[in-house]
């Protein structure tokens, strides 16, 4: 009974996203004004359907209801709870509902808060929404029903795959899903100011929060993944250029420049045609990684292999929704202003150089994401990995860090160097520095090398735009600022510092014998069996110290898991404040000796803190955007009052 009621709320929010749709454009139409009012209310009951129905597979799921299929492919009844739960959306039908639940929810939102545009373009944003989101509810009820039933009931699940058995996998996909369907807010923004001709700064002031929102929750759900791999597959890195990580990498890339784009048009009403472009371009990335990911032509570990009947659908979808955009974008663009000009030194100038390059480092991962796959069509295999990823993005990474640590010390429309040209002068000395004593003092490779330098210079840049000036009457979104750019200077700092001073050791020793990576000494003390709810293990018991302290006990694992049967590696960490031992416990030789992997991965730690505080000066900027707003809306609430004042 619980799959069927989640399955009439699905179907009951699809018609409603039929109703949005036709009512919202409609509303478009001379005489359409009776049938609008309903698009709001539409809007918001289908987000609640919409969550009803994802609540009612959270149930099917934590009851094991085994004449559920996708319960019976997914789930096992001697599983952890937790992971039962996060077995919901772990699957293909589940992470689509999943996604199709947070547009929904999206949707509901802005029906029910947003009242600052034109009611035509609002309900021009909405009736988009409906449309993107009713091609996924007809995907999930005609070709990938998660209520679908039995014949017989399965007298036992198959179980999760046992990687995604992690409480980092509890959180990884619905951060990453916010930030992915998030973007649709942006689209269907972009397409509601296309359809009215409203593409100006109160539109861009709009609809900069969603995007903003959406970006924090992008960059969590990549942190977490990056962190989730590095410590749970056992390879002892924390990105791999894997095609789903890329997948989720380049709506982050569009993303972050839709929203400079966006606070350019919000502040000084230039790069219209740009914004609407990038709210496209975000989230046809969005629906390229769907159509990755689901489609079946990939293999990973994060890949939800399906038969391609279902791809098809996706690419459907895709060449729909997109194309359609597009097409609009072609039919409009001739009315959209160009907008105020600026000259090239300026923070308008500097924001336009780093969205080229973002645009062109999106346009090399999107390149060597798909070029195995076309070459794979003619019986060609291509590896594309680092060798490529690496120095070729790096050509225009490098030019943007630098434009980044010296755009927000420029004015807005036109700016001088010699107003500049110390900060820039100590920014630029610090960089050189390192790069001196680096090359002079280490054997570092290349890039590796200007990746310390450019951190160290960013660090500094950072707090550049603090100077000279009150930090009490500072605006929150400049510290958020302040904090997103040396969040990137951190976690430059902690990837360049772990590709260019790792130390790796392979050793095969009996128990009681010892190795030695970087500052560390393991010993391996003995190895014995164990078990957990659902998994069987070899837990190797190591005593480490670094460079002759106290002994720290760590136990990495090889576990056997039964339901599915699989081995997994469940690597220790010892995390200090210059970097983190990294123990796995492989298998028994011959001669009685255990094979271990030990790396000693200095700051590898600032990676993931760095993203943290690229997060962090997300959510400030954000608080600092809608408490603006609110300032804004309620100064011009009390000029109306005293203007009908003035008049009565």
């Amino acid at each position: 009974m619980i799959a069927e009621l989640g399955l009439v709320a699905l179907w009951l929010a699809a018609s409603l996203a039929a109703l949005q749709l036709v009512t919202g454009a409609l509303a478009q139409q001379v005489g359409g004004d009776e049938l609008a009012v309903l698009t709001r209310p539409a809007a918001i009951v289908q987000g609640l359907l919409a969550a009803f129905a994802f609540l009612m597979l959270l149930v099917v799921f934590g009851q094991t209801d085994l004449s559920v299929k996708l319960v019976a492919m997914n789930s096992h009844s001697e599983k952890p709870l937790i992971f039962k739960l996060s077995g919901a959306f772990g699957n293909h039908e589940g992470s689509m509902l999943l996604w199709v639940t947070i547009m929904a929810l999206a949707g509901a939102m802005i029906a029910a808060i947003e009242h600052r545009l034109p009611e035509k373009t609002m309900l021009a944003t909405l009736a988009a929404q409906a449309f993107v989101g009713l091609g996924f509810y007809a995907f999930l009820l005609f070709s990938s029903n998660p209520f679908e039933r039995l014949p017989t009931p399965a007298l036992q699940g198959q179980g999760l795959n046992p990687l995604l058995q992690d409480i980092g996998l509890v959180f990884h996909p619905p951060t990453l899903y916010v930030g992915y369907v998030g973007l649709s807010v942006a689209f269907s923004f972009a397409v509601g100011a296309l359809v009215t001709r409203q593409v100006t700064p109160d539109f861009a002031r709009i609809m900069r929060p969603w995007v903003l929102g959406a970006w924090i929750f992008l960059t969590l759900g990549i942190t977490a993944g990056s962190y989730w791999a590095y410590y749970e597959l056992g390879w002892g890195g924390w990105w791999f250029w894997d095609p789903v990580e890329n997948a989720s990498l380049m709506p982050w890339l569009a993303a972050t420049a839709l929203l400079h784009s966006a606070s350019v048009l919000a502040a000084r009403d230039a790069l219209r045609a740009w914004t609407i472009m990038l709210g496209v371009v975000a989230f046809s990335m969005s629906m390229v990684g769907t159509f990755l990911v689901r489609s079946g032509i990939l293999t990973s570990v994060h890949a939800f292999a399906v038969d391609p009947e279902r791809g098809t659908f996706i690419l459907a979808l895709l060449a729909i929704n997109i194309g359609g955009a597009l097409l609009l974008f072609a039919l409009r663009a001739g009315t959209v202003a160009e907008g105020k000009r600026f000259s090239v030194l300026s923070r308008e100038g500097a924001l336009v150089f780093n969205n080229v390059m973002l645009s062109a480092v999106l346009g090399i991962v999107l390149l060597g994401t798909l070029y195995p796959l076309v070459t794979e069509a003619f019986n060609v295999r291509v590896s594309v990995g680092p060798p490529y990823f690496n120095p070729v993005s790096a050509i225009f990474v490098f030019p943007m860090l630098a434009v980044m640590a010296v755009g927000p010390l420029l004015r807005w429309r036109q700016d001088g160097m010699q107003r500049i040209g110390r900060p820039v002068l100590i920014v630029a000395l610090v960089a050189l520095l390192v790069l001196a004593g680096g090359w002079t003092f280490a054997s570092i490779h290349l890039l590796p090398l200007l990746g310390l330098a450019f951190s160290a210079a960013l660090a500094i840049a950072a707090f550049m735009p603090l100077r000279g000036r009150n930090l009490r009457l500072l605006p929150i979104a400049t510290w958020g600022m302040v904090a997103a750019h040396f969040g990137i200077a951190v976690a430059l700092f902690g990837m360049a510092s772990e590709s260019a001073f790792s130390k790796e050791k392979l050793a095969a020793i009996e128990a009681g014998g010892s190795a030695d990576v970087g500052p560390w000494t393991v010993v391996l003390t003995d190895v014995v069996p164990t078990a957990g709810p659902n998994w069987t293990a070899l837990e190797g018991q190591m005593l480490a110290s670094y460079e002759g302290g106290p002994p720290i006990a760590i136990a990495p694992q090889s576990r056997n898991f039964w339901a599915p049967p699989q081995e997994t590696t469940e690597s220790a960490l010892v995390t200090r404040w210059n970097g983190q031992l990294y123990a796995v416990v492989g298998r028994e030789t011959a001669e009685g000796r255990w094979q271990l992997r030990l790396w000693w991965k200095p700051f590898v730690i600032f990676i993931w803190l760095g993203g943290a505080l690229v997060a962090l000066g997300g959510l400030l900027a954000l608080i600092g955007r809608v408490l603006a707003d609110l300032k804004r809306r309620t100064v011009k609430a009390r000029a109306a009052e005293r203007r009908a004042e003035s008049a009565a």
